[in-house]
Order: structure tokens, then sequence, then C-alpha cells
């Protein structure tokens, strides 16, 4: 809505120069004096703000009867908005957006995001706050929304653990406790002119750009990453940085990388792993896809404490199909890695940013980690990056009693990738050790609180790793974890 339509900035722009830091790597708005004499923060457009439900993942059990029946509650300054119901829904995506007038000489928006299950005559509220919760407190989200630099604050802030636009009910540390923890992911953004996410308070009084001209995709400081990332996560962009090799979460991905895999979700201050699947057909042509419901399994144990787990299985160049072997042999499966996951390309890029999975007819082991391009290969040695699964493994063990073939392919999936973070036989002992496998062999009771999915005998019925906690022999495997082990070593 308009206030005041004011002709000209003119005023304000005598200090552009003075808000343009020289200081790499820090964000330069801080503008408050500024701000406080703006009547209208954007006179080209009426003012509106969007906040778009990108995702919701239950990650305990909200309904012990069925799967929950999700609705979200959205406020913006003073009006509630409400979604429709999911019914029996535990992951959704692309969920609601809502938007709103707001008034375009105030500065802030009050933005509160509540995540509730319809539970019959007494809905619940679940818990998505990374606050403990305390007599009702600690469950949804406050957040206030800057219309003059389109960021927003609160209780969600670039930086934080979760992810910027993702909040997160366990992060309050109640990881192995039912609180009714769930994850949401969210964007709030405001209407532009230009349409390259750079408003126009920001670009006439900060940036010096032309609010009516979109700088998407300009790379001001050449530095390899454009402005509207570098606007996005808070770096100066007019300001080289050596993104090459800036790794604030430590996840083994650099922010070139982390803006690279940007569409995929990724966030330089959170932690990220990927990984690229391919497929072998069948004798007869078909081909043996991973189910949603099983990637959706992978994601919980790493979701729960903040690693987002990303596939490619076909979205950009994953989900690739191979001509059927009977057996596939290791020299044939490196083949594989080169053709089909670098595409005969050494210095292909994803080579440092995803794992590889490629699922075969046979082999021998039936499954195993292996590093693509580091001598000797086996062993899982540092750079251990991809692993094979067969296809007759799968078949076998979904025979087994009460257990899916969804969970069979996630529980194969996270103990290998145990190996590409540099678990493995002898750190612990309890890894991989084959006097694990039945309670007719000694290892079964000497390792029994090494409860771990990397432990054979619970790698079919704990889907998850070891935190340490559970007595004598046990291994703390989230606090040994190393998600760069997956790198080419230097």
């Amino acid at each position: 809505m308009k206030k005041i339509f004011i002709s000209t900035l003119c005023i304000v722009m005598v200090f552009i120069l003075t808000f343009v830091s020289a200081t790499s790597s820090k964000p330069i708005i801080n503008n408050e004096r500024m701000q406080n004499i703006v009547v209208d923060y954007d006179p080209l457009v009426d003012i509106n703000v969007t906040v778009d439900i990108v995702a919701i993942r239950a990650l305990d059990k909200i309904d012990l009867l069925s799967e929950p029946d999700f609705f979200v509650k959205l406020f913006i300054n003073d009006a509630e908005f409400i979604s429709p119901i999911w019914n029996d829904t535990t992951y959704l995506y692309n969920c609601f957006t809502v938007t709103a007038d707001v008034p375009d000489d105030e500065k802030l928006v009050n933005v509160t995001i509540q995540l509730w299950e319809n539970d019959g005559a007494e809905n619940k509220l679940c818990d998505i706050s990374k606050y403990p919760n305390n007599n009702g407190s600690g469950l949804d989200v406050h957040l206030q929304y800057d219309i003059s630099i389109d960021r927003w604050g609160g209780e969600n802030t670039i930086g934080d653990v979760t992810g910027y636009g993702r909040v997160c009910g366990s992060a309050d540390g109640s990881i192995y406790k039912n609180e009714n923890d769930c994850e949401l992911w969210f964007n709030i953004y405001q209407n532009d002119f230009d349409n390259d996410s750079l408003p126009y308070w920001v670009e006439t009084n900060i940036y010096g750009t032309d609010p009516t001209v979109s700088n998407t995709g300009e790379d001001m400081d050449s530095d390899g990453i454009p402005i509207e990332w570098e606007h996005r996560f808070g770096y100066n962009p007019f300001v080289w940085d050596d993104y090459k090799n800036i790794d604030p979460d430590l996840d083994g991905l650099n922010n070139i990388e982390e803006f690279l895999t940007y569409n995929f979700g990724s966030d330089p201050f959170r932690k990220d792993v990927f990984l690229e699947i391919d497929y072998m057909q069948e004798s007869n042509g078909e081909v043996k896809y991973v189910s949603d419901a099983a990637l959706e399994l992978v994601k919980n144990p790493f979701h729960r404490r903040n690693i987002v787990f990303h596939f490619d299985a076909g979205q950009f160049n994953g989900g690739e199909i191979i001509p059927y072997d009977v057996e596939s042999q290791f020299d044939e499966l490196l083949e594989i890695w080169n053709n089909y996951f670098l595409h005969n390309d050494s210095g292909n890029w994803r080579r440092s940013v995803f794992h590889y999975l490629v699922f075969v007819h046979d082999q021998t082991p039936k499954g195993f980690a292996f590093s693509g391009d580091v001598a000797p290969y086996w062993g899982y040695i540092p750079g251990t990056d991809s692993f094979a699964l067969a296809n007759t493994l799968v078949e076998k063990k979904s025979k087994l009693p009460f257990k899916t073939t969804d969970y069979i392919v996630a529980s194969l999936i996270v103990h290998e990738m145990g190996h590409n973070f540099g678990i493995k036989f002898g750190e612990p002992f309890g890894c991989d050790n084959r006097m694990t496998r039945s309670p007719f062999r000694l290892g079964w009771y000497i390792w029994r609180n090494y409860k771990s999915i990397m432990s054979y005998r619970y790698t079919y019925s704990i889907l998850d790793y070891s935190d340490g906690s559970h007595g004598k022999r046990d291994y703390d495997d989230w606090g040994n974890i190393d998600l760069t082990y997956f790198e080419k070593p230097k």
C-alpha cells in the first residue's frame, strides 16, 4: 500500500559510498540511521511479501495410529492464514504459499510459522523450533522480515546450523526424544520491479545498481559467484573472496560448490551431503529404481542432526541407465564410475561434491564402498567416494520378516555411506565384523552395545549410526564422521 510517493531519493544517494564496505566476506548492510528517513522502501511497486512453505517432514512419530494430518498457520503482521489439511502424509513438498500486502514505509514485517497436526477434537502443535520446549513455548518460529534488504532474522538467521530457510525441532537436542519434532523449509521474499531479488532500497542506497535493470547473474567482483547469491548469504558482492578455499560449515564443499548446488537446497553455513544414483538394467530391460519413500528414510537420521541429504536420482545428471551385465567385476565398476559419473572428465566438478551409488544386477561382494580414482581403490581409504549395491542382495534381504524393500534399500545406503564418511573395520572393531552376524557367534555379544547400522548385527534393524552412549565397546559414529573423507587427497 502506498502511503507517500516520492519523486527522488537524491538525499540518501549521497551516502552510498559511505555504506559500501571494503571488508571481504562481511555483511555490508547496517544502515539504521539512513533507513529511519525512508518513507517508501520501493516507489516502483506496491510491496507484497510472500511466504512459501517449501517442505514439511516429520522426524518423530507424530500420530501413533496413522501418518500425520498436517496443516500450517501463518501470521503476517496481524493477518492469519491457514493451509488445507494434508491427511496421512509424513513428507510434503511445495506445500503452501501466502502473499500479503504490507506497508511500504515500515521496514519490518512480523512473520510467525506454526505447524499443526489435526488430531480430531484437539489439534497438536508440532515442534519446529530450535529452542527447548517449555510449557508450550519453543514450538513455533517467530521471524522479522526486512523489506529494505530482502532478508529475515529472529529465530532463523543466516549462519544457523539448521540452514537459512529451514527450521527443525530436533535442533534443541531432542534427537532421541519424541517431542513431535519436524523440519520445515520456507522462503520469504517480496515483489521487485526488475525481479533480481535485490530490493529497491539496497540497489539505490548500498550497491549503486539500477533498480529497473536486473543484475541476476552478474559477478561484480569477479570471484566466481553472482551478486544474488552473495547478497542472499550476507557476503559483500563488491569485494573479491577466495571462495574455492572457503568452507564455513566444514562439509567438504567450498563456496563455489555450494553455489553450484544452490538449486538443490544447499547452504554454505549448514552441512550438506550429495549422492548421485545410477541404475543397471535387468536382463528383461526392467530398471529397479529407488523409491521416494526409501530416499526419505535415508534422510531422517541425517536431518535430525541438521546434515541435509540431497539426491540426484534423475533430477539433473543422475538416474542414468547402464546396460545389463550378469555379474559386474571391479574393473567394470571403475569403468562405470568414469563413464556415467564423471562422463570421462577427470576435472568434473561433481567429483568433489557428490558421492556415487550404482545399482548393478550382481557382484561379489554384494555391497561395498570404493574410490573411483584413488589407488588401491579398495579398503575404505581416504577418497572413498562411491559404492555399489547388487539388486540380488536387495531381493534377498527384502524377504526378512517385517522389513519392506524401501527399508532394506535405505539401510544399505546409510551403511555404505558410513564407509564414505570414514567408518570402517577396526575403527571401530564392531564395524563390519563378521563375528557380529549371528547370535551363535561371540561378537554378537561382545559388541552388542555398538548400536549402529555399521554393525552387521543391526544393519537391518537400526537405521542410524551410534552416538556412543550405550556403554562399553560402543563407538560414537556421529562424533567421528568425516564429511570430507570422500574428497580426493591432494
